[in-house]
């Protein structure tokens, strides 16, 4: 697998693929202000965009993650996170943090990186949507968090 990783301004985020992370244009565009944005392509291909904010000195949250459905479960998603993990590793951070409302396979594949559950926000997802997402059949409703700690 050949990709290039690398970080972008926030105004050139790709909308559309952060769109698969979150339904809301307006919350996407509200979490790029002050964010570290980055970018998976292979070859001439984004595959991949990832958002993260400052919470703290040394405190990051992965506000969004996302590949594009034609290239998903050929390990661009891992190789992402696991960058973006070593990048902010190295600037001295001492956690990462994210939240996701689908505690299915999103949920193992944070875990597969060492994050662990530390709290759930009750109907976040009723509280801050106006429209009801659903995935897999399922509304969401609570958003579980999880923290990576160096």
């Amino acid at each position: 697998m050949s990709l290039l990783i690398q970080e972008i301004s926030a105004s050139d985020a790709p909308m559309e693929l952060l769109l698969l992370a979150d339904p809301s244009e307006d919350k996407i565009r509200a979490s790029l202000s002050g964010a570290k944005c980055f970018i998976a392509a292979h070859g001439a291909v984004v595959v991949g965009a990832c958002v993260v904010q400052a919470r703290g000195p040394d405190t990051y949250e992965l506000m969004s993650i996302a590949v594009h459905p034609a290239h998903q479960r050929a390990g661009y998603g891992t190789a992402l996170l696991q960058w973006v993990i070593d990048f902010f590793r190295d600037r001295g951070a001492r956690q990462l943090e994210v939240g996701t409302g689908t505690f299915g396979y999103q949920l193992a594949f944070y875990q597969r990186q060492g994050f662990r559950v530390t709290r759930i926000d009750h109907d976040f997802f009723v509280a801050h949507y106006p429209e009801p997402i659903v995935e897999d059949g399922i509304q969401l409703v609570d958003m579980l968090r999880l923290t990576l700690r160096y």
